[in-house]
């Protein structure tokens, strides 16, 4: 008997070594199916910072005109340069969105939604793995679009759980009229379901959530963060610019926070705080998250923010396309956001605002006035 326990041991250690191998190949042969079914987390298009031109073709004055709260989808071409210099072309549908922007005699662009079909969009395409998508289009000049876009890259950096952009040079090819456009700035953003799924959650609908209920370590990234940028256009009990994801239905949901076009860090020339809020300029910061009698409850946060201080800055001055005049404005404002955070007496007073019954840091806003 004795003889026999190492021949046993031996032996187990060979199993145990084969399942190994199984269970790796397994895990494998697992990841490809989950990439092969849902491509949305390995899709390259929102996985370069490259600008994509691309250009819009077909009846674009019927289109852009098509501005009323019935908006109809409109046969588009779109076609772009591919890698190895190949022109890619395909039909989709495209519709008018927004409301602010979408309102006629806001913007020149409204901006719009584009809807791929699988049967029309070629396999080898970047878009082949898109099901719809929206496009951010100048609205009073296409510099803002660029502006707008570097937030979302902002906050890519601050949290995962975040939408992701791709910048684009936006042709529009009036094929009935006979007329191009220049090519303008534009910015594609990620649907809200292939968000969601890589942050392995779901979209939660129909559910009305105050702030307090909601994670508390995204909610103060996105709050603190709408600060820095001197956004004031939204709250989460009407999903305004907010999106809340969730791993089902019954977990604690996250804060997802877009559509920045009226932060101050923009400046857009359009953009101005809702008169609830009793501010004078977009550009003047208001802390609009929920009291918190303790001012520990940042520490985390704004220990974060500090650590990217130099990526965050970056962001703005190792950008290509900007004047060197919005770089120092954009960097002077960030030098007095983080001014305030690492002065005790600011956070007190900045982050401490919702606790004032007097003051309008509990005002909940359903949508601008404009909107």
């Amino acid at each position: 008997m004795p003889d026999c326990y190492p021949a046993s041991l031996g032996f187990m250690k060979k199993v145990l070594v084969a399942c190994l191998l199984l269970l790796f190949v397994f895990s494998t042969a697992f990841c490809t199916i989950v990439n092969a079914q849902h491509p949305e987390l390995s899709s390259g298009l929102f996985n370069s910072d490259q600008v994509l031109n691309i250009r819009l073709s077909g009846n674009i004055k019927e289109l852009i005109n098509d501005r009323s709260n019935d908006m109809q989808y409109h046969n588009i071409t779109l076609s772009y340069k591919a890698s190895d210099s190949s022109r890619v072309a395909f039909s989709i549908k495209i519709k008018t969105r927004g409301n602010f922007r979408r309102t006629q005699g806001n913007c020149s662009y409204p901006p719009l939604m584009l809807n791929f079909t699988k049967d029309h969009t070629p396999k080898n395409s970047i878009f082949h793995e898109q099901n719809k998508i929206k496009l951010v289009t100048p609205c009073q000049g296409d510099k803002y679009v660029l502006r707008e876009y570097l937030v979302y890259k902002l906050y890519n950096l601050i949290n995962p759980k975040s939408f992701m952009a791709r910048l684009v040079k936006v042709e529009y090819d009036d094929t009935v009229k006979g007329k191009k456009s220049i090519p303008l700035f534009g910015m594609l953003l990620e649907d809200e379901d292939p968000m969601a799924l890589r942050n392995n959650s779901v979209i939660v609908k129909n559910r009305i959530v105050r702030p307090e209920r909601t994670r508390t370590d995204d909610f103060l990234k996105m709050a603190v963060f709408e600060y820095m940028i001197g956004n004031t256009d939204w709250s989460v009990q009407y999903l305004q610019n907010v999106k809340l994801i969730a791993k089902d239905s019954i977990s604690i949901p996250s804060t997802v926070p877009y559509d920045f076009d009226h932060a101050g860090i923009v400046n857009a020339p359009y953009a101005k705080p809702a008169e609830q809020l009793l501010l004078n300029s977009i550009r003047t910061r208001r802390y609009r998250g929920y009291c918190q009698p303790a001012m520990t409850a940042f520490n985390d946060t704004l220990a974060l923010f500090n650590q990217l201080k130099s990526e965050i800055y970056s962001v703005y001055t190792t950008c290509p396309w900007l004047d060197e005049a919005t770089v120092k404005s954009t960097v002077k404002y960030l030098d007095e956001f983080y001014k305030t955070i690492n002065n005790a007496k600011s956070i007190e007073t900045e982050f401490g605002y919702p606790c004032d019954k007097e003051g309008t840091g509990n005002v909940v806003i359903k949508g601008l006035k404009e909107k």
